[in-house]
């Protein structure tokens, strides 16, 4: 059995166990053991990326979801974050050709127009330098975006028909308790709406919707129940959401406190030549852009803490895991992990040049999860935020209104505890 303290100790995405877990990995390493409260079983927290390696990929059918993934059912059902066994690679297996390459370029449409209208908005206020919440102004926009790409024109229906967006308690109340759940879960009957318009009048979108409603099972040809695609489509909404929101908040943190970084940035941008917008094809020459949003989810990853749980007796290094064992990851500390990374407080997109990636582990660097179970959305994800850098920094230049302290809000996503405050100006 691993090391670890004498008194009972149970963890969750609260902050009281953010920095338990510093102390614990602190005090006994990579490999904690702890005697639950709650639970008959024993719990591991586990730290190093061969253990990660281990129970995320080499041996990922010994692991199923742990504990805490029960509250973000409620919220999101069943989709393919929280399912597992046979019906989750069922799901995985329908949806993953909606999230093709192909597929995610034609959507950039979309997310060029929701990002042009931001930018109007933003260059009329940076004529009088106003002040922005940035953090505020990214969850709207990658509610925006996700909505857009997953329902096409049916979301300018059903902004007429609210009279207003009903998913924007997304963006409303950061909280994820259950009053909230219940709201979010009440929308489920717009989407079924959808569903049941778009089965009486078809059409030709190319969204994520259609591509689910258009799947079938490759063992019985059968398509998802309405259950079923109701469930991925909230969860998509939520996953969505969330990542690209507080990724580009800390991104847009990071830059304004980083101006040698935020300056090769725009030299990057400048030096490929698009005069507003640039096309999907040319993200592939923003290089360090990319490597400024893999250095932010490195530092702030969306996700600071899950879990599996052991189905059958297994080992990792000189320590046994009994079945029933449940394993804490957490990619925050992962990412800060001493034997691992160079001077990790400090901001260095550097580290993600392909010779730095090639000569580093792999599985110290899990902001999206790993293996079979990584995230679906994530390319996605990437050049949705790689496109948003280019358009905004190609006008505009933010500076963080001072003093602003920094604080950590470790719930199941990863927040700032303030919102930041931003000033706009045109760029010279």
């Amino acid at each position: 059995m691993p090391p670890g303290p004498a008194d009972k100790c149970d963890l969750h995405t609260t902050e009281e166990s953010f920095y338990r877990v510093a102390n614990l990995l602190q005090d006994y390493g990579d490999v904690t053991c702890l005697h639950s409260a709650i639970r008959q079983s024993s719990s591991y927290l586990v730290n190093h990326p061969d253990h990660v390696k281990h129970i995320l990929v080499n041996n990922h059918q010994n692991y199923n979801k742990g504990p805490g993934f029960e509250r973000v059912k409620m919220l999101l059902g069943n989709g393919i974050i929280v399912s597992d066994g046979v019906f989750w690679r069922r799901q995985r297996r329908m949806i993953q050709p909606g999230f093709n390459r192909q597929i995610i370029a034609r959507m950039m449409d979309d997310v060029k127009a929701c990002n042009l209208r931001l930018l109007d908005r933003w260059l009329e206020k940076a004529k009088d330098s106003a002040v922005i919440d940035i953090t505020e102004e990214m969850s709207e926009l990658s509610l925006e975006i996700i909505l857009r790409v997953l329902l096409a024109g049916d979301y300018d229906r059903i902004l007429e028909e609210h009279g207003e967006n009903p998913f924007s308690i997304l963006t409303q109340d950061p909280s994820r308790d259950m009053k909230l759940v219940l709201k979010f879960r009440a929308l489920s009957g717009i989407i079924q709406d959808t569903i049941n318009r778009r089965r009486e009048h078809p059409t030709d979108s190319e969204d994520f919707l259609s591509s689910f409603m258009a799947a079938e099972d490759k063992d019985t040809g059968e398509p998802m129940t309405d259950k079923e695609l109701i469930d991925e489509v909230m969860t998509l909404i939520v996953a969505g959401h969330e990542t690209s929101a507080g990724t580009l908040n800390w991104a847009w943190y990071l830059l304004t406190q980083n101006p040698v970084e935020m300056q090769k940035l725009v030299e990057e941008i400048d030096a490929v030549g698009f005069e507003n917008i640039p096309e999907f094809e040319q993200l592939e020459s923003l290089p360090y852009a990319k490597q400024i949003l893999d250095e932010t989810l490195r530092m702030y990853p969306p996700v600071w803490l899950f879990t599996r749980k052991a189905i059958h007796d297994d080992k990792i290094g000189d320590y046994d895991i009994p079945a029933g064992t449940d394993i804490f990851i957490t990619p925050y500390y992962l990412h800060r992990h001493p034997d691992f990374w160079d001077a990790p407080e400090a901001f260095r997109p550097e580290r993600f040049t392909e010779e730095a990636i090639k000569a580093r582990h792999k599985f110290v660097h899990i902001p999206f999860s790993a293996g079979p179970r990584r995230c679906i959305g994530d390319y996605f994800a990437m050049v949705e935020m790689q496109m948003h850098l280019a358009m905004v920094v190609k006008k505009i230049s933010l500076e963080l209104v001072a003093p602003q302290t920094l604080e950590l809000a470790p719930d199941v996503n990863l927040r700032s505890k303030q919102p930041f405050e931003m000033r706009l100006s045109l760029r010279q």
